[in-house]
């Protein structure tokens, strides 16, 4: 063979990839000592846990007591579950994957199915209160509400969880007039979204204690699926999508503490110069915000960041195009109602705005009508950009960036990077 041809095929050759030990003993005790070599690879380097330590026996129909199973706490140590008529909420202690090894041992292959003999019964009855001990009981919703099972926060260091209830207005009992319209924004109610009662609570996992309640009364808030709550570290906001307002709190030492409301009013003061200006009401001559002429405070600041995007546009161009655009479609604009938010950090706010039929459900395809998505700084009190929910530039944002939608940290300052999409970004 040619020498010069050997050393070509030994100078293109492959560099054989170099594979860490496999033997599980030397790996958890390298995951032990070593923990993370490379800085910002902390997160990488937990998720490898699974490749050592993985659930190789399965348990099918395990009994379980007369309550709706919800989730874990962010640490791991407790489990949440809603009693079965949905006032309390049970507390369990996770005990850890080791409880019921002495309840398995013996047994062959990797599960117990449905077979009827007498071990997998005994099993199956006893394993579900070996992984999990009812730690705590609290009473939670009262005066006939109910729990949403569907909606549960955990704060950051997973010793606090925020649960709602709610409670159906009966048709004998309807509100006062001015208990459901208390703003010029107030949606119309209907059928396909009753009013209800709501109320947050603050529960204390260690303690076992409810420990505050916000109330809202006459409203409608989406508590399925936490989609009118929102939980950023220690800053929480609700929607009332009825009364068109967001209620932001701080949770602070197991309370909640009101920061501002967001919607007719935009400050905290706000409300002191208007009654300052007002005539003094006597009498039955109450003054109603429902009959407000004025656009409120937050649609306000919508309507001219979009005048003066438009009119911007136009002096640009020379043409009065988007200006003329912004007139024509004004009455669309004005009429938009809040429909969802989220918050993007402590100061932002991401809120997506629609037609009132969308916003009450009467539209049988609302992600197919119209709407907008609005940043606003709530501390400045500013719309920073508002983006149609056909834009490419929104488009962009998101799939470059989606961990910045989805409160993606974890309790350092480094980001969680949970998506392929943002790597790039988040190194």
């Amino acid at each position: 063979m040619d020498t010069n041809q050997s050393q070509d095929s030994c100078k293109y050759s492959l560099t054989p990839r170099h594979i860490p030990p496999q033997n599980i003993i030397n790996r958890l005790s390298r995951r032990e000592i070593y923990g993370a070599m490379r800085p910002g690879t902390q997160f990488h380097v937990a998720r490898e846990f699974h490749q050592n330590v993985f659930p190789n026996f399965t348990i099918v129909n395990v009994e379980k007591p007369p309550c709706f199973l919800r989730k874990f706490s962010p640490d791991g140590y407790h489990f949440i579950a809603f009693s079965s008529d949905q006032t309390s909420l049970e507390i369990y202690e996770y005990r850890g994957s080791s409880a019921a090894a002495d309840l398995v041992d013996g047994c062959k292959g990797e599960y117990i199915g449905n077979e009827s003999d007498q071990k997998s019964d005994y099993i199956r009855s006893k394993v579900f209160e070996r992984f999990f001990k009812l730690k705590y009981t609290v009473n939670v919703a009262q005066s006939g509400e109910q729990l949403n099972r569907e909606c549960s926060l955990f704060t950051d260091d997973g010793r606090y969880v925020i649960v709602g209830s709610a409670a159906y207005i009966p048709d004998d009992l309807r509100p006062h007039f001015y208990e459901i319209y208390t703003n010029n924004e107030a949606v119309t109610p209907n059928p396909r979204s009753p009013l209800e009662d709501y109320s947050l609570h603050l529960v204390d996992l260690q303690a076992g204690r409810l420990c505050d309640t916000r109330t809202f009364k006459v409203d409608k808030i989406f508590l399925s699926h936490n989609q009118g709550l929102y939980l950023y570290k220690d800053t929480l906001a609700v929607l009332s999508v009825q009364h068109q307002t967001i209620h932001i709190f701080q949770l602070i030492d197991g309370m909640f503490i009101n920061v501002r409301t967001i919607g007719r009013f935009c400050y905290e003061d706000d409300d002191f110069l208007l009654s300052s200006a007002l005539p003094q009401a006597t009498g039955s001559n109450v003054y109603r915000p429902f009959r407000d002429a004025t656009i409120n405070s937050l649609k306000h600041r919508l309507l001219v960041f979009l005048f003066k995007r438009a009119k911007h546009i136009s002096d640009t161009m020379k043409n009065p195009y988007e200006l003329r655009k912004f007139y024509q479609y004004f009455d669309q604009f004005k009429a938009l109602r809040m429909w969802k938010m989220q918050l993007l950090d402590e100061n932002h706010l991401l809120v997506k705005y629609a037609g009132e039929d969308v916003v009450t459900l009467k539209a049988t395809e609302p992600n197919s009508q119209s709407s907008f998505f609005v940043v606003y700084n709530i501390f400045s009190a500013e719309v920073l950009a508002v983006y149609e929910n056909t834009s490419e530039e929104l488009l962009q944002l998101f799939e470059n960036f989606c961990d910045l939608f989805r409160n993606a940290k974890l309790h350092s300052e480094s980001q969680f990077t949970c998506s392929p999409s943002n790597n790039i970004y988040a190194r």
